[in-house]
């Protein structure tokens, strides 16, 4: 009775935050609509068929997604597509993108763990994996999306002309090009203005394209994937216990009830 009760004391707040969320949204999609930027209001509606997406996960693959986690995924898509494309955070904050970038490293490992070890605990698999390979799986799981993810940026910029890859000011570089004695030595040049179309430009240093963008992404990527595989690592050798990592990880149904035994097991085992 006392586990039935805390189920339905959790549904009912994802419920509240989904729902708190998509009427963020419902105004943002009506208000967008009056102003007529219809580019924006298709935004909307794909934010809000995102959001389904946790619901459709748990019931096509039969998984429980705790509300820690579906909580950090819905905020996630509201903060990407509502207050980084429609109302330009990630131009006006210019950490926004990184933010976003270290959740979805984050993200990616939970989803590379959860996979796994809903492999590693089936009776129909024979190999049983180490907590620690589990989270390198899941760590490599979350590096993989975030270079497929560079790649679709790069190629969005390279053949549709957009600007995914953001550009950056940097006052000076280091070339063996520029080097008057043609060593395989590095010169620092100080660069303040640049030539745009003939015309100069006083940037304050070297327009780069995408390459500091890129690197910068997927750094942050892998300090998310870092500090959830350190999170999937200690949930599994603890598992049943901690209610941070439980939080975080999706358990195929009935499993949460198995671990809360296990964990009671244990428990009464020490007393």
């Amino acid at each position: 009775m006392r586990m039935a009760a805390g189920v339905k004391a959790q549904n009912q707040k994802r419920t509240k935050v989904e729902l708190a969320l998509m009427v963020l949204v419902a105004i943002s999609i009506v208000r967008q609509f009056f102003l007529g930027n219809y580019h924006n209001m298709f935004l909307g509606i794909l934010t809000l068929l995102l959001f389904m997406v946790p619901k459709l996960i748990e019931k096509k693959l039969r998984v429980e997604i705790p509300i820690g986690l579906e909580t950090v995924i819905l905020v996630f898509i509201f903060c990407a597509e509502i207050l980084g494309e429609i109302n330009a955070f990630y131009v006006r904050i210019p950490i926004w993108d990184t933010i976003l970038h270290t959740t979805n490293g984050f993200l990616m490992a939970a989803i590379g763990f959860a996979l796994i070890d809903i492999f590693n605990r089936s009776e129909r698999f024979s190999i049983k994996m180490s907590p620690f390979f589990v989270a390198f799986v899941a760590f490599c799981f979350s590096m993989t999306v975030g270079v497929l993810w560079e790649f679709f940026e790069f190629g969005m910029d390279w053949f549709f002309q957009t600007d995914m890859q953001k550009d950056w000011i940097l006052p000076a570089i280091s070339s063996v090009k520029l080097n008057p004695d043609g060593a395989n030595v590095p010169v620092k040049v100080a660069i303040e203005s640049v030539m745009i179309n003939g015309e100069e430009w006083n940037l304050g240093g070297y327009l780069d394209v995408g390459i500091v963008d890129t690197m910068k992404d997927l750094m942050v990527n892998f300090v998310g994937a870092i500090v959830f595989s350190i999170v999937g690592v200690i949930y599994l050798r603890r598992r049943g216990e901690g209610k941070l990592a439980a939080s975080l990880i999706p358990q195929v149904k009935g499993q949460e009830e198995e671990g809360c035994e296990e964990a009671s097991e244990k428990k009464e085992a020490v007393e």
